[in-house]
Order: C-alpha cells, then sequence, then structure tokens
C-alpha cells in the first residue's frame, strides 16, 4: 500500500475526531499520559508538520512534534492546514524511495511516512477515548498501524528513549485498536472519560 493513501484516509478519519472537540474537553486527560487533550491535539498537529518538514527535505529533529499556538476553536482548521502542507510535500511519489531523517533513525521516504501514520492512528485512537467514544473508526488502518509497530517495536521493551511503555495485555478479541493501543502501551481500559 502507498503510504500516501495510508496517512490520508489517516487524515480524514482525525477530520472527523478534530471536529468533535470541543473548548470544554480541552483540559480533560488522555489515555497517552503525558498529554491532557490540547497537549495531545498540539502533538498530532505537530506530528503532522514534522514529517511534511521531512518531506521537504527537512532532517526529522529539526522541529518540534508540537505546536501550542492555535485557538480553542480552531483545532479542525490547524489540522486542514498541517494536511495541506504534508500532502504537497509527499506529492511526489520518488520521494518515497529517498532516504529520510526521522528522529529513530534513516530510512527510505515511504518506511518513514507509514510510521507517521500509525502514530497518527494511535492518536485517533487515544482522542476519540476523550471526545467521542463511541465514533466508529476504520479497522483497517488499525490493523495496517498494528503490524507497522509490531515490526519497529520488539514486545520486551524497556520505556528509556522510547516514546512507548511496555507493551500491555489485552483481550484476544479486543479491536485492531485496542491491540494497536496496547501494543503501545496504552492503558486500553482508559478511565479519564
Amino acid at each position: 500500500m502507498d503510504p500516501r493513501s495510508l496517512y490520508t484516509r489517516t487524515l480524514d478519519q482525525l477530520e472527523k475526531v478534530f471536529a468533535a472537540v470541543t473548548p470544554a474537553d480541552l483540559d480533560r486527560p488522555t489515555p497517552c499520559t503525558e498529554y491532557d487533550l490540547r497537549a495531545l491535539l498540539g502533538h498530532v498537529i505537530g506530528g503532522i508538520h514534522r514529517i511534511a518538514y521531512i518531506g521537504e527535505g527537512g532532517r526529522g529533529l529539526d522541529i518540534a512534534p508540537m505546536v501550542d499556538r492555535v485557538d480553542d476553536t480552531d483545532w479542525p482548521g490547524a489540522l486542514d492546514r498541517a494536511r495541506v502542507r504534508v500532502t504537497a510535500a509527499w506529492a511526489d511519489e520518488a520521494k518515497l524511495e529517498r532516504i529520510v531523517e526521522v528522529p529513530w533513525g534513516e530510512m527510505p521516504g515511504a518506511m518513514a511516512l507509514g510510521g507517521y501514520a500509525m502514530e497518527a492512528t494511535t492518536h485517533t485512537w487515544d482522542l476519540v477515548q476523550v471526545v467521542a467514544p463511541g465514533l466508529a473508526l476504520d479497522e483497517e488502518l488499525a490493523q495496517i498501524s498494528l503490524g507497522i509497530a509490531q515490526q519497529a517495536l520488539p514486545a520486551e521493551r524497556s520505556r528509556e528513549g522510547l516514546p512507548f511503555g511496555p507493551a500491555r495485555e489485552v483481550p484476544a478479541d479486543a479491536s485492531a485498536y485496542a491491540r494497536l493501543a496496547g501494543w503501545l502501551g496504552r492503558e486500553v481500559a482508559f478511565a479519564g472519560r
């Protein structure tokens, strides 16, 4: 699968979630425990700008994965602006083969973009737990992202140096999103609602 279409589907889904955000929600906790909702939204937008910057030829660590100057009512607009940038940055198919530098190393652009799609898919689950628990999510995106996560991160890992905690047990019949969240160290039974 072309990682650009995967990323586009992820952004389509994020648009629905961002549309559900209200200013009253912004200080609520999220399953991504280092962020409240406002900070997590800023991190998601920052991640989109970071992978856009990488597609434009920049080094991943040159730009912070966070934006913090978004009006409480402009999160959908911030997402739209980031989406325009990332779409333009990766429009040239040749960039998928180019070696790029992301925070975790050097790799072909296609692998980097796939990694950022996995991150955005995971954060979509985080956001939904807070603002729209009943929203139906694209299970295939989670299945693909889980495959990426399992290839990139071993089951046995320490938190040191990784933005992901140790993998957590989830029921065998759990959704692909719950399995993805658990693999990336999330407490699947999020109590912050």
